[in-house]
């Protein structure tokens, strides 16, 4: 089987020490990316640890298919125990980053410790060096990638970092590459705030060789430049006015179900502004927005759909302006657009304030320092309902997606399953509903195709296809390009699951914690199903005998 090749590099930033550990069979078996990150973070991350302690791990991790030159393949995995959630998180980002990781010969990086100073990291195919950054201490992602521009002549595309909201523990801050890409989801840039790590900068030429099938590696690249798909002129934001219309999209902190101004920040209204191409690392479909408005001066890269919706209707904004303020303004403060989105619109919920953008950039920026209010909601709306007064629209501590559950109730299933919360990346059950293949109405009967999905997107993070790629990376290419049959992909994403509820529920999680802040049709009967399908208990734990390991020990 195809699979991510080059050893795992533990990097101790409290004893500034580098250690290469052969990590052959782990790889055999769970190929790379986010099966291969789960298996160590289960291993070396203890049950108890505290999401912010030194005890806490972040695994950087690749998959083989980032050392092809195949579009939909410029991601990367980032794995640890969320401080937002409490549980192990995934979440991956895009760019360019991949390219120069590979490069240094390692398949997965490490962080553990904690720094006394605040910390570059960097790693090459020579070693690793260690350098006390104090001057960028409360610098944005931006100036923070202009000083490694200046000092050590690598550009942002070789390097992660984060903003004020990770040194300050934000639970919701991400770690962000290239400026604008970003690790976002569960709070990792927290994980690497509370490891006093600013930065860590990737350079080399020592790839390790991985031989990518052809057939269908130029075949995808070829269809993808030659596709005339809306999703390559408008990115997410294609599907707004659908939605709105013919679905939810959630407006005024969940209190209303459409926005009457979603033609004010949808597809149309990004195309305007887009002014350039954009696209990830060896990516030939090019569906990144960048986008600029001359009046304003705001220049971003995007915004996609999510931030449409957390800084737009969720927030009752409709000027696309706006919103491209608030994305630019969080990727340089270094937090997740959704997250942060949700949560100031909570805020707005408390002091009747819908609709007022200049506040929400405001309390947006106070949220990244932790000043005034902002000290409150950089906890996040789980955290900080009660004394808000509104009610808590999270699932496992994390805010939701834009794609409402209370109408797409296979969604709204797998959002209360999922081992991550209220994410619309663990499965994908909305694609499914929002196309027409599954009725949207109703839980009963669902719960085997959850699974399915939550295998496939498992798959996807590990190895690593984006999921824009789905049309192009057939299930039968994917038998191709990894040499094995779809079956036994499936199980490595089956696997990682798991692993990942099993850590969870060595935390404490139980079904207890598989649930909706709203009520769906038979929801509790659906989760039933659910345990059944994927081999939980009632109580939905991992029974032991369903722990069959998908990585040997890294000695």
């Amino acid at each position: 089987m195809l699979h991510a090749e080059g050893p795992l590099l533990a990097v101790d930033v409290g004893d500034r020490t580098a250690t290469e550990t052969t990590i052959d069979e782990t790889l055999e078996t769970a190929v790379g990316g986010r099966a291969v990150a789960t298996a160590l973070a289960h291993e070396r991350i203890p049950f108890d640890a505290d999401p912010f302690g030194p005890e806490n791990r972040a695994y950087l991790a690749t998959g083989p298919l980032q050392q092809s030159s195949m579009s939909f393949t410029g991601r990367m995995n980032m794995t640890a125990l969320s401080p937002l959630t409490d549980g192990l998180v995934s979440t991956n980002a895009g760019g360019y980053l991949s390219r120069n990781f590979v490069g240094t010969g390692i398949s997965v990086l490490e962080l553990a410790g904690e720094s006394d100073e605040l910390l570059a990291v960097h790693v090459t195919d020579q070693g690793v060096e260690f350098e006390d950054v104090p001057e960028l201490e409360g610098a944005t992602v931006p100036e923070t990638s202009d000083y490694v521009a200046e000092h050590h002549d690598l550009g942002p595309d070789n390097c992660i970092a984060i903003g004020p909201a990770g040194e300050n523990r934000v639970r919701f801050a991400s770690v962000m590459t290239f400026d604008s890409r970003a690790f976002g989801r569960g709070g990792l840039g927290a994980v690497l705030g509370s490891k006093n790590v600013k930065c860590v900068t990737f350079q080399g030429d020592s790839a390790p060789p991985v031989e990518i099938p052809d057939p269908p590696e130029m075949e995808i690249h070829r269809e993808a430049a030659q596709s005339d798909d809306r999703m390559r002129r408008q990115g997410t934001t294609g599907g707004t006015e659908f939605i709105n219309d013919n679905f939810s999209l959630p407006t005024r902190y969940f209190r209303e179900y459409e926005f009457e101004h979603a033609d004010g920040i949808g597809g149309n209204a990004v195309e305007e502004k887009k002014y350039k191409k954009g696209a990830c690392s060896a990516c030939a479909y090019a569906c990144k927005l960048p986008t600029r408005d001359e009046e304003s001066g705001v220049e971003t890269e995007g915004p996609e759909f999510e931030t449409v919706y957390a800084f737009g209707s969720s927030q009752g904004v409709g000027d696309i302006v706006d919103v491209m303020k608030a994305n630019e303004l969080c990727d340089s403060l270094g937090m997740d657009t959704i997250s942060a989105g949700v949560t100031v619109a909570a805020y707005l919920d408390s002091v009747d304030e819908f609709g007022n953008a200049e506040l929400a950039r405001e309390v947006t920026e106070q949220i990244a320092f932790r000043e005034g209010i902002g000290d409150t909601l950089a906890e996040g709306v789980d955290r900080c309902h009660d004394e808000l007064g509104v009610d808590n629209y999270t699932v496992k501590g994390m805010e939701f997606a834009a794609h409402d559950g209370r109408v797409l109730h296979g969604q709204g299933l797998s959002y209360a399953v999922a081992n991550r919360g209220g994410d619309h990346m663990y499965a994908g059950m909305l694609s499914l509903e929002y196309s027409g293949e599954l009725d949207p109405d109703g839980t009963l009967g669902k719960a085997e195709r959850l699974v399915q999905e939550e295998n496939a997107s498992a798959f996807r993070d590990t190895g690593i296809v984006c999921a824009f790629g789905g049309d192009y990376v057939t299930d039968e290419r994917l038998e191709t390009l990894f040499d094995a049959d779809y079956g036994e992909l499936m199980e490595i994403g089956a696997l990682t699951v798991r692993l990942e509820r099993h850590f969870n529920n060595q935390r404490g999680f139980d079904r207890s914690d598989d649930g909706l802040p709203y009520e769906i049709p038979d929801l509790e009967a659906a989760i039933g199903e659910y345990y059944e399908a994927r081999g939980l208990t009632d109580d939905g734990v991992v029974p032991d005998a369903a722990l069959e390991s998908i990585a040997p020990s890294a000695d």
